[in-house]
Protein backbone atom coordinates (compact mmCIF):
# COMPACT_ATOMS: atom_id res chain seq x y z
CA UNK A 1 0.00 0.00 0.00
CA UNK A 2 1.10 3.32 -0.92
CA UNK A 3 2.19 5.60 2.39
CA UNK A 4 1.81 9.66 1.63
CA UNK A 5 3.88 11.50 3.71
CA UNK A 6 2.29 14.54 5.34
CA UNK A 7 4.14 17.23 3.99
CA UNK A 8 2.74 15.31 0.23
CA UNK A 9 -0.92 14.79 1.72
CA UNK A 10 -0.89 18.59 2.45
CA UNK A 11 0.54 19.37 -0.77
CA UNK A 12 -1.81 17.71 -2.63
CA UNK A 13 -5.00 18.91 -0.32
CA UNK A 14 -4.13 22.31 -0.57
CA UNK A 15 -3.05 22.39 -4.30
CA UNK A 16 -6.69 20.30 -5.29
CA UNK A 17 -8.44 23.58 -3.23
CA UNK A 18 -6.92 25.72 -5.52
CA UNK A 19 -7.66 23.84 -8.71
CA UNK A 20 -11.36 23.03 -7.46
CA UNK A 21 -11.40 26.38 -7.00
CA UNK A 22 -10.50 27.43 -10.88
CA UNK A 23 -13.08 24.83 -11.50
CA UNK A 24 -15.62 25.73 -9.67
CA UNK A 25 -15.40 29.35 -9.66
CA UNK A 26 -18.78 30.29 -11.74
CA UNK A 27 -20.62 28.47 -8.77
CA UNK A 28 -18.51 28.99 -5.95
CA UNK A 29 -17.86 33.26 -6.45
CA UNK A 30 -20.06 35.21 -4.56
CA UNK A 31 -20.52 37.53 -7.61
CA UNK A 32 -19.32 38.49 -11.03
CA UNK A 33 -15.72 39.49 -11.86
CA UNK A 34 -16.63 42.63 -12.59
CA UNK A 35 -19.97 43.78 -10.19
CA UNK A 36 -19.37 46.97 -8.29
CA UNK A 37 -21.32 45.34 -5.10
CA UNK A 38 -20.02 48.19 -2.41
CA UNK A 39 -18.07 50.84 -1.54
CA UNK A 40 -14.44 51.70 -2.32
CA UNK A 41 -12.34 49.46 0.24
CA UNK A 42 -14.72 48.69 2.24
CA UNK A 43 -13.42 46.59 5.32
CA UNK A 44 -14.24 42.79 5.55
CA UNK A 45 -18.11 41.96 6.42
CA UNK A 46 -20.57 39.15 6.05
CA UNK A 47 -21.26 40.12 2.27
CA UNK A 48 -18.03 40.62 1.41
CA UNK A 49 -15.33 38.18 3.38
CA UNK A 50 -12.12 40.07 2.09
CA UNK A 51 -13.59 43.03 1.61
CA UNK A 52 -13.60 45.11 -1.97
CA UNK A 53 -11.61 46.80 -3.74
CA UNK A 54 -10.48 50.59 -5.66
CA UNK A 55 -13.79 50.66 -7.41
CA UNK A 56 -16.12 48.36 -5.27
CA UNK A 57 -15.57 44.85 -6.34
CA UNK A 58 -15.97 41.94 -3.97
CA UNK A 59 -12.35 40.69 -3.62
CA UNK A 60 -13.12 37.50 -3.09
CA UNK A 61 -14.93 37.36 -6.23
CA UNK A 62 -12.07 38.50 -7.90
CA UNK A 63 -9.41 36.35 -6.13
CA UNK A 64 -11.53 33.41 -7.37
CA UNK A 65 -11.85 34.60 -10.51
CA UNK A 66 -8.55 35.63 -11.01
CA UNK A 67 -7.35 32.10 -9.58
CA UNK A 68 -8.95 31.06 -12.52
CA UNK A 69 -7.08 32.53 -14.99
CA UNK A 70 -3.52 32.20 -13.11
CA UNK A 71 -3.95 28.54 -12.99
CA UNK A 72 -4.89 27.90 -16.61
CA UNK A 73 -3.20 30.38 -18.42
CA UNK A 74 -0.18 28.78 -16.47
CA UNK A 75 -1.14 25.04 -16.61
CA UNK A 76 -1.54 25.46 -20.01
CA UNK A 77 1.85 27.51 -20.54
CA UNK A 78 3.76 24.40 -18.90
CA UNK A 79 2.34 21.65 -21.06
CA UNK A 80 3.37 24.09 -23.86
CA UNK A 81 6.25 24.40 -22.63
CA UNK A 82 7.19 20.82 -21.60
CA UNK A 83 5.84 19.11 -25.08
CA UNK A 84 7.48 21.72 -27.16
CA UNK A 85 11.15 21.67 -24.91
CA UNK A 86 11.37 17.61 -24.40
CA UNK A 87 10.06 16.77 -27.74
CA UNK A 88 13.19 18.76 -29.25
CA UNK A 89 15.45 18.14 -26.91
CA UNK A 90 14.84 13.86 -27.09
CA UNK A 91 15.20 14.71 -30.69
CA UNK A 92 18.84 16.73 -30.04
CA UNK A 93 19.66 14.10 -28.23
CA UNK A 94 18.95 11.40 -30.55
CA UNK A 95 19.55 12.96 -33.77
CA UNK A 96 22.92 14.55 -32.36
CA UNK A 97 25.50 16.32 -35.03
CA UNK A 98 24.44 18.94 -36.72
CA UNK A 99 20.53 19.08 -35.42
CA UNK A 100 21.94 18.75 -31.76
CA UNK A 101 24.02 21.49 -32.47
CA UNK A 102 21.28 23.80 -34.17
CA UNK A 103 18.61 23.26 -31.72
CA UNK A 104 21.68 23.63 -28.79
CA UNK A 105 22.74 27.45 -30.10
CA UNK A 106 19.52 28.41 -31.09
CA UNK A 107 18.58 27.97 -27.24
CA UNK A 108 21.92 29.38 -25.98
CA UNK A 109 20.74 32.15 -27.85
CA UNK A 110 17.13 32.66 -26.79
CA UNK A 111 18.36 32.09 -23.03
CA UNK A 112 20.73 34.75 -23.23
CA UNK A 113 17.61 37.34 -23.15
CA UNK A 114 15.92 36.90 -20.23
CA UNK A 115 12.77 35.74 -19.76
CA UNK A 116 10.60 38.35 -18.75
CA UNK A 117 12.81 41.04 -20.83
CA UNK A 118 12.29 38.92 -24.02
CA UNK A 119 8.19 38.67 -23.37
CA UNK A 120 7.85 42.66 -22.32
CA UNK A 121 9.57 43.44 -25.93
CA UNK A 122 7.22 40.72 -27.48
CA UNK A 123 3.96 41.33 -25.57
CA UNK A 124 4.35 45.22 -26.76
CA UNK A 125 4.27 45.22 -30.13
CA UNK A 126 1.46 42.45 -30.03
CA UNK A 127 -2.10 42.07 -28.55
CA UNK A 128 -2.23 40.57 -25.32
CA UNK A 129 -4.75 38.07 -25.35
CA UNK A 130 -4.43 34.69 -23.37
CA UNK A 131 -3.65 32.48 -26.29
CA UNK A 132 -1.03 34.94 -27.17
CA UNK A 133 0.30 35.42 -23.32
CA UNK A 134 0.09 31.33 -23.11
CA UNK A 135 2.04 31.03 -26.74
CA UNK A 136 5.01 33.28 -25.08
CA UNK A 137 5.56 31.82 -21.76
CA UNK A 138 5.40 28.32 -23.13
CA UNK A 139 7.85 28.84 -25.88
CA UNK A 140 10.34 31.02 -24.27
CA UNK A 141 10.13 28.29 -20.91
CA UNK A 142 10.57 25.73 -23.66
CA UNK A 143 14.26 26.04 -23.65
CA UNK A 144 15.01 25.01 -19.85
CA UNK A 145 12.66 22.18 -20.14
CA UNK A 146 14.93 21.47 -23.41
CA UNK A 147 18.20 21.98 -21.60
CA UNK A 148 17.17 19.20 -18.98
CA UNK A 149 15.10 16.25 -21.84
CA UNK A 150 18.86 16.89 -23.44
CA UNK A 151 21.24 16.17 -20.47
CA UNK A 152 18.85 13.40 -19.17
CA UNK A 153 18.48 12.12 -22.98
CA UNK A 154 21.86 12.28 -23.81
CA UNK A 155 22.61 9.72 -20.57
CA UNK A 156 20.15 7.59 -21.42
CA UNK A 157 21.15 7.08 -25.50
CA UNK A 158 24.02 5.38 -24.65
CA UNK A 159 22.54 2.57 -22.61
CA UNK A 160 22.18 -1.07 -23.97
CA UNK A 161 18.50 -1.10 -24.74
CA UNK A 162 18.56 1.77 -26.67
CA UNK A 163 21.50 0.49 -28.79
CA UNK A 164 19.02 -2.56 -29.19
CA UNK A 165 16.57 -0.48 -30.14
CA UNK A 166 18.59 1.02 -32.87
CA UNK A 167 20.01 -2.37 -34.15
CA UNK A 168 16.21 -3.22 -34.69
CA UNK A 169 16.16 -0.73 -36.92
CA UNK A 170 13.98 1.54 -35.02
CA UNK A 171 12.91 4.96 -36.03
CA UNK A 172 13.40 8.19 -33.57
CA UNK A 173 9.88 8.25 -33.02
CA UNK A 174 10.10 4.72 -31.17
CA UNK A 175 13.30 5.57 -29.37
CA UNK A 176 12.03 8.52 -28.15
CA UNK A 177 8.63 8.07 -26.75
CA UNK A 178 9.19 4.50 -26.09
CA UNK A 179 12.65 3.97 -24.80
CA UNK A 180 14.18 7.66 -23.45
CA UNK A 181 11.08 9.35 -22.34
CA UNK A 182 9.47 6.29 -19.66
CA UNK A 183 12.92 6.81 -18.12
CA UNK A 184 12.97 9.99 -18.53
CA UNK A 185 9.68 10.92 -16.70
CA UNK A 186 11.43 10.93 -13.08
CA UNK A 187 13.57 14.43 -13.23
CA UNK A 188 10.84 16.22 -15.96
CA UNK A 189 7.82 15.47 -13.38
CA UNK A 190 9.81 17.44 -10.71
CA UNK A 191 10.50 19.83 -12.81
CA UNK A 192 7.49 20.30 -13.78
CA UNK A 193 6.23 21.62 -10.45
CA UNK A 194 9.18 24.27 -10.33
CA UNK A 195 8.28 25.34 -14.30
CA UNK A 196 4.42 25.64 -13.36
CA UNK A 197 4.97 27.90 -10.20
CA UNK A 198 7.64 30.20 -12.35
CA UNK A 199 4.97 30.18 -15.07
CA UNK A 200 2.39 31.60 -12.02
CA UNK A 201 5.00 34.00 -11.12
CA UNK A 202 5.99 35.20 -14.36
CA UNK A 203 2.27 36.16 -15.35
CA UNK A 204 1.97 37.85 -12.27
CA UNK A 205 4.73 39.80 -12.93
CA UNK A 206 3.45 40.38 -16.58
CA UNK A 207 -0.11 41.48 -15.46
CA UNK A 208 1.49 43.80 -12.38
CA UNK A 209 3.45 45.43 -15.30
CA UNK A 210 0.26 45.94 -17.20
CA UNK A 211 1.51 43.48 -20.25
CA UNK A 212 -0.35 40.52 -18.79
CA UNK A 213 -4.09 39.58 -18.29
CA UNK A 214 -5.93 43.06 -19.62
CA UNK A 215 -9.12 44.20 -17.36
CA UNK A 216 -11.90 43.62 -16.35
CA UNK A 217 -10.36 40.42 -16.58
CA UNK A 218 -7.81 39.58 -13.67
CA UNK A 219 -4.98 37.09 -12.25
CA UNK A 220 -3.52 37.77 -9.09
CA UNK A 221 -0.59 39.43 -10.17
CA UNK A 222 -3.41 42.15 -11.60
CA UNK A 223 -5.36 42.00 -8.34
CA UNK A 224 -2.12 43.00 -6.66
CA UNK A 225 -1.50 46.06 -9.45
CA UNK A 226 -4.71 46.92 -8.62
CA UNK A 227 -5.07 47.43 -4.97
CA UNK A 228 -1.25 48.53 -4.68
CA UNK A 229 -2.52 51.82 -3.37
CA UNK A 230 -4.27 50.82 -0.52
CA UNK A 231 -1.11 49.13 1.63
CA UNK A 232 -0.26 52.92 2.54
CA UNK A 233 -3.59 53.21 4.25
CA UNK A 234 -3.39 49.50 6.19
CA UNK A 235 -6.06 48.11 2.93
CA UNK A 236 -4.59 44.06 3.03
CA UNK A 237 -6.88 43.69 -0.83
CA UNK A 238 -3.18 43.39 -2.17
CA UNK A 239 -1.70 40.71 -0.18
CA UNK A 240 -4.54 38.28 -0.42
CA UNK A 241 -3.31 36.98 -3.71
CA UNK A 242 0.39 37.31 -3.20
CA UNK A 243 -0.60 34.57 -0.09
CA UNK A 244 -2.58 33.08 -2.04
CA UNK A 245 0.70 32.67 -4.92
CA UNK A 246 3.48 31.69 -2.16
CA UNK A 247 0.83 29.23 -0.70
CA UNK A 248 -0.12 27.51 -4.07
CA UNK A 249 3.80 27.36 -4.82
CA UNK A 250 4.40 25.67 -1.48
CA UNK A 251 1.87 22.82 -2.07
CA UNK A 252 3.13 21.94 -5.39
CA UNK A 253 6.38 21.64 -4.36
CA UNK A 254 5.49 19.59 -1.50
CA UNK A 255 3.74 17.33 -4.28
CA UNK A 256 6.72 17.44 -6.77
CA UNK A 257 9.30 16.32 -4.25
CA UNK A 258 7.27 14.05 -3.16
CA UNK A 259 6.78 12.52 -6.38
CA UNK A 260 10.60 12.73 -7.45
CA UNK A 261 11.67 10.63 -4.47
CA UNK A 262 9.15 7.81 -4.77
CA UNK A 263 10.14 7.53 -8.28
CA UNK A 264 13.22 7.66 -7.79
CA UNK A 265 13.05 4.73 -4.72
CA UNK A 266 11.05 2.85 -6.88
CA UNK A 267 14.05 2.84 -9.59
CA UNK A 268 16.71 2.00 -7.17
CA UNK A 269 14.03 -0.81 -5.86
CA UNK A 270 14.23 -2.28 -9.58
CA UNK A 271 17.81 -2.49 -10.31
CA UNK A 272 18.34 -4.08 -7.08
Amino acid sequence: MMRVPPSALLGLLVTAVFFGGAILAPWISPYSYDATVGGVWEPATAAHWLGTDGIGRDVLSRMIWGGQITIWVATAATLLSFVTGSVLGFTAAVAGGWVDQALSRFVDLVMSVPSLIFALVVLSVMPVTLPVLILVMGLLDATRVFRLARAVAVDITVMDYVEAARLRGEGWGWIIFREILPNALSPLVAEMGLRFIFMVLFISTLSFLGLGVQPPLADWGGIVKENKDGIVYGIPAALYPAVAIATLAISVNLVADWILNRTTSLKGGRGA
